[in-house]
């Protein structure tokens, strides 16, 4: 520990932004990189805890004292090996993880905690700037071929760990470049999609092989992958998205959030879209259903494609600010999150239920809604009910569903192998539902050591 009252003297520093009036013109990254000093200044508050609670929390388990203490000791290079030896994607998680471990942090307990993701950022973004970060393929190879099924944040990982252990992995990925949800799903505003291909560029010159444009099970068939490899690793990500079955559903100019953030991270990077296939915000009352980050992603992009006006509303309650009874300290709480997206305007409601949609010449003009309120059933379970007389209307010209994804076991693909199942492996959002980008790597290097594993016997 390098400054025994670090944590006594400097306060928490807030993350900063480009100013809002500069950033929403544009799609370039709205946080700003921190200095360095700055960096080793926050660094010192960690406490070095005698239990650090921030490695319970943190899925991947990163050595979160440890390079803190290398931080702000200056040393930068040994920081960044340690940050690797845990986290195959520091740059990514560094940008867009919710950070777990800071609301497990020791000092958070009667203090704010320390600033763990921008620390993290700092470490791998001064690797990649002083030529830390460089291809380094494996000196010995196994003779083993893994199939890797999806090239997100899980399948990603787990192709990393296993061509570090010498095997050759292929991953096949359906769309046209890498990356799943990090490239198509992620506004570039919150992680720039240079950053995934400088990554991607390392992992093809240590020897990993990236097939696009392949859907396996369709276009590709499972039988030719059992000929050509040892194991398969199916790392597909989360199933169809949830829809919102109501009267009026296919009015035109209601669309589901990823095929609005597909469209609209394809048009930063070049794409053409047709006019007739354009889903764009300007100049139009928005409505964004579902309050979580996907929502306040869409809520970005428009504000971004000069919406009129911007509205989000959620069914269940507004979370608290501070924590409650329920979330003690060091689970993760359920907090009011307020993004940069919601910080460049926009408003907010919650307990709206959507009841219809209404329209006029084929196309959405209003959302009809009532107010919902939550109330103990049986077994003090939650029971939720419609609040008489309590309906409104929101005009809305385009209208986002951002209510989440349905679980993708994998099974119509698992069927279409004739192969023993021993070998077969998943990761991902396809094997533990909906979750976090960190969540998906820690999945990916556990999938890899188990397949890893089989290989060898």
């Amino acid at each position: 520990m390098g400054d025994l009252k670090g944590f006594l003297k400097v306060k928490r520093s807030k993350p900063r932004y480009r100013p809002v009036c500069e950033r929403i013109k544009d799609f370039s990254e709205a946080a700003v990189l921190r200095a360095e000093k700055d960096s080793q200044e926050q660094a010192s508050r960690c406490m070095d805890c005698g239990t650090p609670f921030c490695h319970w929390a943190c899925p991947i388990g990163n050595y979160i004292p440890e390079w803190n203490d290398l931080v702000f000791h200056s040393q930068w290079e040994k920081a960044y090996q340690l940050l690797a030896a845990t986290n195959n994607f520091p740059e990514i998680t560094g940008r867009v993880c919710p950070a777990l471990c800071e609301y497990s942090c020791v000092l958070g307990l009667n203090d704010d905690a320390v600033t763990v993701r921008e620390n993290e950022l700092a470490v791998i973004e001064y690797a990649f700037s002083h030529g830390l970060v460089k291809p380094n393929p494996p000196q010995k190879r196994s003779g083993k071929r893994v199939a890797v099924v999806g090239s997100g944040p899980a399948g990603l990982a787990c192709a990393d760990q296993l061509n570090k252990a010498g095997h050759l992995v292929v991953v096949f990925e359906k769309a046209d470049k890498i990356g799943g949800i990090l490239r198509y799903g992620i506004p570039d505003f919150k992680l720039e999609k240079y950053i995934l291909d400088r990554r991607i560029e390392i992992l093809k010159k240590e020897g990993i092989v990236f097939n696009t444009g392949v859907d396996v099970g369709k276009g590709l068939k499972p039988d030719y992958l059992q000929d050509h490899f040892d194991a398969f690793c199916l790392a597909a990500g989360s199933g169809p998205a949830r829809d919102l079955n109501v009267e009026g559903r296919e009015l035109s100019g209601i669309y589901l959030a990823m095929d609005y953030l597909l469209q609209s991270n394809k048009r930063v990077s070049g794409g053409k879209i047709s006019a007739d296939h354009l889903l764009d915000a300007k100049n139009k009352r928005v409505v964004v259903i579902g309050g979580g980050d996907t929502g306040a992603d869409c809520m970005g992009v428009a504000h971004r494609q000069g919406a009129a006006c911007v509205t989000q509303i959620e069914i269940m309650p507004k979370p608290g600010e501070c924590r409650s009874n329920e979330y003690p300290w060091p689970k993760y709480p359920l907090l009011l999150k307020t993004s940069s997206s919601h910080e460049e305007g926009g408003r907010r409601d919650w307990l709206v239920a959507t009841k219809k949609f209404i329209g006029s010449e084929g196309k959405v003009k209003k959302i009809f809604c009532a107010k919902v309120e939550f109330t103990k059933g049986k077994g003090n379970c939650p029971e939720m009910r419609e609040i008489s007389n309590s309906e409104f209307e929101i005009e809305a010209d385009l209208v986002i569903l951002a209510l989440g994804f349905q679980r993708n076991d994998g099974k119509g693909l698992l069927d279409q192998f004739k192969a023993e199942k021993k070998n077969i492996f998943i990761c991902g959002d396809m094997q533990r539902g909906q979750s976090l980008i960190v969540w998906a790597i820690a999945e990916g290097r556990e999938a890899a050591q188990a397949i890893d594993k089989y290989l060898k016997g």
